[in-house]
C-alpha cells in the first residue's frame, strides 16, 4: 500500500491495512489500484454499491442548485423524503402518520429517539432499558445506551437512567420495566455488532405487548438492518410489529452522511420548537442523496432482492469448510466458524480482495451492495472457501495463535 501520512488525524481506529481511492458497484480499488470486492458497504451504509450514478448525479446536481440553508429556513426536498420514509415503515403501501426527525449519523437518531421519550413520558420517568451487547452510537447518551462496558469504561461516568439486560430474555425485560420510572425499550431486530445475533421469534413480539401494556415506548434501531438488508424495508416488519419509534441512518443516504428518526405522530408531538435541532440535518444536499437512493431502492425492489441473493449467500456458506452456522436475514449475515478464526480469516480476505469483517473472535460479518449480482457472490464464496480451507487444515481446533481481539483489528461502527 503506498504510503499515507496520518500523523495529523487523532488515533481514534486502528491502523488501516488499505487505504480505498475509488469504489464502483461492488468493487473497490485501493492507492496501488488493486481491486476489491466489497462484502462490507462500509458497515451497510453503500447498500446500492459505490458510485450509483442515479445517486452520485443527484449529488452533482443539488451542489450546484443549493447545499445548505440552515434549519431557519424550509428546503423541498425533506418533507419528500419524509413522505417516502413513513410510507415504507408502513411496508411501502399506505402513509403511517408519522413524522420524521432528519440528522447526519445513526448515533444523532439514536439520541433524538432518547430525548424524545424523555419529553413524551415526561420528569419522572426518565428510564430506557436496552441489551448486553447492543450497539446505538458513541456520543455520551447512545455509550450509555450501549450495552457494551469496555466501550463504556474510559468515560465515566456516563448519562444516568440506562438499564441493560440480556438480550432476548422477555422475564429480564420484564422486571427492568417499571412503568413509574422506564420511558422506552430501546432494541435492535437484529444485533449486528454483537456479531449478527437473532432473538427469538416471539421476542419482539412480546416486547411490543409489554411496552403496550405499560405505556412504554418500544423504540427499535434499524440503523444496520433497515431499508431493505433483511428483505424487509425494516426488520420489525417480518413479525408485523408496530413500534413508536424507528431509527435510521447508513444505507439512508448510499454513502452521504444522514440519519432519521421516526416516530409515530402523537409520539413526536411530544416535541416543540427548540426541543431538539442540528445544522447539517436535513440540509439539501443530503436529501437529494436520500430521495434519489429511496427512488433506486424502490425501483430495484431492494427487499425482494436481499432476499433472493441472501439465500444464494447463506447457502454458499454453509457449505464452506468450518462454517457451523449462517446467523441473519437477507444480506445481513454473519457466519459462525467453529474455532476463533474469524479475525485472521477477516485479514487474508483482505489480502485475497474480499472486504468482510469480524465483530466476533468465531463471527465473520457480511453485508455486500443490495445490488450484488450472483457473479459476485460466488466469487466471493470461492475466495473466502480457500482460506476458510487452509485456516481449518492449519490450526484446527487450535486457533489461540492467530486470534486476537477483533476491537484491535477492527474500527467499530
Amino acid at each position: 500500500m503506498t504510503g499515507i501520512d496520518r500523523s495529523a488525524l487523532m488515533h481514534t481506529y486502528a491502523e488501516p491495512p488499505v487505504t480505498f481511492v475509488r469504489g464502483a458497484g461492488s468493487t473497490l480499488y485501493d492507492t496501488d489500484g488493486k481491486q476489491y470486492l466489497d462484502f462490507l458497504s462500509g458497515l451497510a451504509v453503500t447498500s446500492l454499491g459505490h458510485a450509483h450514478p442515479v445517486v452520485a448525479q443527484a449529488i452533482a446536481d443539488q451542489a450546484v442548485t443549493l447545499c445548505h440553508v440552515s434549519n431557519l429556513f424550509g428546503n423541498t426536498i425533506g418533507p419528500e423524503v419524509a413522505v417516502t420514509l413513513d410510507r415504507l415503515i408502513g411496508g411501502g403501501v399506505d402513509r403511517v402518520g408519522g413524522q420524521v426527525f432528519f440528522a447526519n449519523s445513526g448515533a444523532e437518531a439514536n439520541e433524538c429517539a432518547l430525548k424524545l421519550a424523555r419529553r413524551w413520558a415526561g420528569p419522572d420517568r426518565f428510564g430506557v432499558v436496552t441489551t448486553w451487547h447492543a450497539f446505538h452510537g458513541r456520543t455520551l447518551a447512545t455509550l450509555a445506551a450501549t450495552g457494551q462496558p469496555e466501550k463504556q469504561a474510559p468515560f465515566l461516568p456516563l448519562p444516568e437512567g440506562f438499564d441493560h439486560v440480556a438480550f432476548d430474555d422477555l422475564d429480564a425485560m420484564d422486571a427492568a420495566c417499571d412503568p413509574t420510572r422506564v420511558a422506552a425499550v430501546l432494541v435492535e431486530p437484529i444485533m449486528g455488532e454483537a456479531g449478527v445475533v437473532m432473538p427469538s421469534s416471539d421476542y419482539l413480539v412480546g416486547l411490543r405487548q409489554l411496552c403496550t401494556d405499560r405505556n412504554i415506548l418500544l423504540m427499535v434501531d434499524e440503523i444496520q438492518t433497515g431499508l431493505g438488508r433483511t428483505g424487509r424495508w425494516f426488520g420489525f416488519q417480518h413479525l408485523g410489529l408496530e413500534p413508536d419509534v424507528v431509527t435510521m441512518a447508513k444505507a439512508l443516504g448510499n454513502g452521504m452522511p444522514i440519519g432519521a428518526c421516526w416516530a409515530r405522530s402523537e409520539v413526536a408531538a411530544a416535541f416543540v420548537p427548540g426541543d431538539h435541532g442540528s445544522t447539517f440535518g436535513g440540509q439539501p444536499l443530503a436529501m437529494a442523496a436520500a430521495r434519489a437512493t429511496l427512488s433506486v431502492m424502490e425501483s430495484e425492489d431492494v427487499p425482494q432482492r436481499a432476499t433472493v441473493s441472501g439465500a444464494r449467500l447463506r447457502a454458499g456458506l454453509e457449505r464452506l469448510p468450518g462454517v457451523v452456522s449462517v446467523r441473519g436475514e437477507g444480506l445481513l449475515l454473519g457466519a459462525v466458524l467453529s474455532d476463533q478464526l474469524a479475525v485472521a480469516a477477516a485479514r487474508e480476505s483482505l489480502e485475497a480482495g474480499l472486504v468482510v469483517n469480524a465483530p466476533c473472535p468465531d463471527v465473520l460479518r457480511f453485508a455486500p451492495s443490495l445490488l450484488v449480482t450472483e457473479t459476485d457472490i460466488d466469487r466471493a464464496l470461492g475466495i473466502l472457501g480457500r482460506i476458510l480451507s487452509r485456516l481449518t487444515a492449519v490450526f484446527g481446533s487450535d486457533s489461540s495463535g492467530i486470534t486476537v481481539a477483533a476491537e484491535e483489528s477492527q474500527g467499530g461502527e
